[in-house]
Parts: C-alpha cells; sequence; structure tokens
C-alpha cells in the first residue's frame, strides 16, 4: 500500500513538473512579444529588438511582471525610486536617466529623487568601510541585536 502510495505521489509530482515545464516552453513567438511591447510603448525599444531572439519573450515577461501590472506589492513611484538608486551605483547612464523620469512621471519630487540616490551612497559608504576594513561580521551583527 505505502509503495503505491509513494508511487502515485511521485507520479502526480512529475506530471505536474511535465505541465510546468510545457507551460514554460509555451512562451509567445518573437513577432507577438514585439507586438505587446509596441502596444504597451508605442515603439520596440533597441534595446528589445538588441536582445536575443531565444530570450526576448522572458525578458519582456518579467518587465512586465516587475514593471507594468498594477497589482505588484510596490507603488511605481517607490519602484522607480529604487531602480534609480541601484542605477547610480552601478553606474548606468540609459537606467539613470529612464528612472529619473519614471519617478518624475509617477509623482517623485526632485528632494525625493535627490534622497534616493544619496541613501545608495550612503549605503555604498558604509559597506566600503565595513568590508574594506574587514569589519568581523559576528561582531556586528551581535553589536545591532543579532541575527
Amino acid at each position: 500500500m505505502r509503495k503505491t502510495l509513494a508511487i502515485a505521489v511521485i507520479a502526480a509530482g512529475a506530471t505536474m513538473l511535465a505541465g510546468s515545464f510545457a507551460a514554460a516552453q509555451e512562451m509567445p513567438t518573437v513577432e507577438q512579444t514585439y507586438r505587446d511591447i509596441e502596444a504597451t510603448f508605442g515603439t520596440v525599444p533597441t534595446h528589445f529588438k538588441a536582445y536575443p531572439k531565444s530570450a526576448v519573450a522572458g525578458a519582456w515577461a518579467m518587465t512586465k511582471g516587475l514593471e507594468i501590472k498594477g497589482d505588484n506589492a510596490l507603488e511605481p513611484k517607490v519602484k522607480a525610486l529604487i531602480n534609480l538608486a541601484v542605477a547610480a551605483q552601478i553606474p548606468c547612464r540609459y537606467c539613470t536617466w529612464f528612472e529619473t523620469k519614471m519617478a518624475r512621471t509617477h509623482g517623485a519630487s526632485e528632494a525625493e529623487i535627490a534622497e534616493a540616490v544619496t541613501q545608495a551612497a550612503y549605503v555604498r559608504h558604509w559597506s566600503t568601510v565595513l568590508n574594506g576594513l574587514q569589519v568581523d561580521f559576528e561582531t556586528f551583527k551581535a553589536e545591532f541585536g543579532g541575527e
């Protein structure tokens, strides 16, 4: 009886895995992806055209899921400010320009933009100090309440 149950559970799991794999394989074509991008932006930006054709549908799905869908946990302005802070640290002039524009579009003030970028610099500063001086991580955690 146990052996039969175990085989049934394994078979069910394999079926679910195969179904997930098949669903992952059913990505839109490149042409469908480009049409969706154009419907969203009014154009297909060059970086999507330059992206490998074999992966552009997945890249677009990620972009839509994180940046365009309305049911995400973070508000668009917050995401744009986070993105801007990261872009400033990478640094990426394309992303910095775009995310500044997006932050403004979503209502961020110049003070919020400046604070987001400065917050990123603050974290980078202390990361440089902590890592460069090789401060003991366990001691650091203990000094701030552990865990």
